[in-house]
Order: C-alpha cells, then sequence, then structure tokens
C-alpha cells in the first residue's frame, strides 16, 4: 500500500479552555478527493486553519509527503503545496480579477509557467476571463468564489485544501463549482474538502470523515456514507 501524501495523527487545536479538535486521525491519498463533513461548528474550519499553520495544535502530527508541517510557517506550507481556499473566500476586492490571480503566484518565479497556468485557469473559469480587468468586487458570489478557487491554483498546489465552497451559493452554481473540481481532480490534483453540504460533498470524494463536537466518528467510503443510516438522519434530511 502506498505512504498517503497527507496523513494526520492526534491533532488538537484549542481556543484557550475550550478544545474544537480533539485528537483526529485521517489520511489523504495522492490523486484523491477526500471530504470532512458535518455540522457548523464541528471543528472541520480549524482543522483546516491547523493544516495551513493558520492556527497552532496544541498536539499531534501533521504529515506531508514525508515531512512533518506542525512548526511550520504558513507561507513555507504553501511553498511545499498545501494552498487553502478559505471560508467566505478571501477576494481583494479592490483589486482587478487579474490581480487577484497574480497574487496566487506571487512566490512563484517560473514565469512562462504562470503564464500557462493564468492561462489555463481562464479556460476553466470563462466567466473570469470575460472579466479580467474589472473589480473582483463586482463579481457575483458564484464567480468570487471560482476566482478563489482559480487563485489558488496559480500557486501550484499539491492539495488543495476548500472550506466550504458552496457556502451562500445557488444550487446551479454549487454544481458548476463541483463540477469542476471534479475537472481538476481528473487532471490528478489531489483535494481535501470541508462541507456543510454533506450530500453534495460526499458525491464527489471517494472518502468521507464525519465530525461532530471534535471529533470523527465515522469514516468510510463515500457511497457507505450515503447510505449510513446515522449521516441520513443527521445530515441528509432522513
Amino acid at each position: 500500500m502506498s505512504t498517503p501524501l497527507l496523513r494526520v495523527e492526534g491533532l488538537r487545536v484549542a481556543y484557550g479552555h475550550v478544545e474544537a479538535v480533539q485528537g483526529i486521525d485521517f489520511e489523504v491519498n495522492a490523486g484523491e478527493i477526500r471530504t470532512l463533513v458535518g455540522a457548523n461548528g464541528a471543528g472541520k474550519s480549524t482543522t483546516l486553519l491547523a493544516l495551513s499553520g493558520l492556527v497552532r495544535p496544541t498536539a499531534g502530527s501533521i504529515v506531508f509527503d514525508g515531512e512533518e508541517l506542525r512548526r511550520l510557517p504558513t507561507h513555507q506550507i504553501v511553498e511545499r503545496g498545501l494552498v487553502q481556499v478559505a471560508e467566505g473566500r478571501a477576494i481583494l476586492t479592490t483589486l482587478t480579477v487579474r490581480e487577484n490571480l497574480e497574487l496566487g503566484a506571487y512566490r512563484r518565479r517560473d514565469r512562462a509557467g504562470v503564464a500557462d497556468d493564468l492561462e489555463r485557469v481562464l479556460a476553466l473559469f470563462p466567466r473570469l476571463a470575460e472579466r479580467i480587468d474589472g473589480m473582483a468586487g463586482n463579481l457575483s458570489g458564484g464567480e468570487q468564489q471560482m476566482l478563489a478557487i482559480a487563485r489558488a491554483l496559480l500557486a501550484k498546489p499539491r492539495i488543495l485544501l476548500l472550506d466550504e465552497p458552496s457556502m451562500g451559493l445557488a444550487p446551479i452554481v454549487v454544481q458548476e463549482i463541483f463540477a469542476t473540481l471534479r475537472r481538476i481532480n481528473a487532471e490528478g490534483l489531489t483535494i481535501f474538502l470541508v462541507e456543510q453540504n454533506v450530500r453534495q460533498a460526499l458525491k464527489v470524494a471517494s472518502h468521507g470523515y464525519v465530525l461532530e463536537t471534535g471529533r470523527i466518528v465515522l469514516s468510510k467510503p463515500s457511497a457507505e456514507l450515503l447510505g449510513d443510516p446515522q449521516v441520513v438522519a443527521a445530515y441528509l434530511g432522513g
């Protein structure tokens, strides 16, 4: 069996006296989409923040491609290929679409590669190409989510970390976003997805983890979770 690209063991994260993540284990293999699902407040976003070095775990291990990341600063984690699309998109609304995209590649020195990747993401998201020199603040919510994903792709991730990409979007836009995630995964990009939209997340992922109040309570292939009575009752309207 191959070694997972990302392995997390015993991860604990606390805010003061409140332990938001309570010793969780999970892994992501190269080329997969895996998802961490659960209700609001379960600790999903905190888990992603810990992976990116934006909050410091109190215990546990985060090993990416054989290297422990726990004590690395965020910019070095990004350089190694863990790139996060934040909840809420974090678009710089007073900059143009082009300028936002260029910021995704600010640490890269391969200018020809950046130009090729810019062309690629604009092909993935044609609406961004149409608005490339317009202000990012004038984009719709769905277009801003597309911009956030495209900006992250310009950082050349090895694992794309996505935090609630469907939040606040119309169902037809959610379908479009997830279709694009399937496409970039089919091209070889590994994705770790955090989502409250459990049904949509499990449809796109090969394996799911269910997080409840800081603990992983289920870990199964996504098809099994979609039929699990506990998941159906709690998240799928059963």
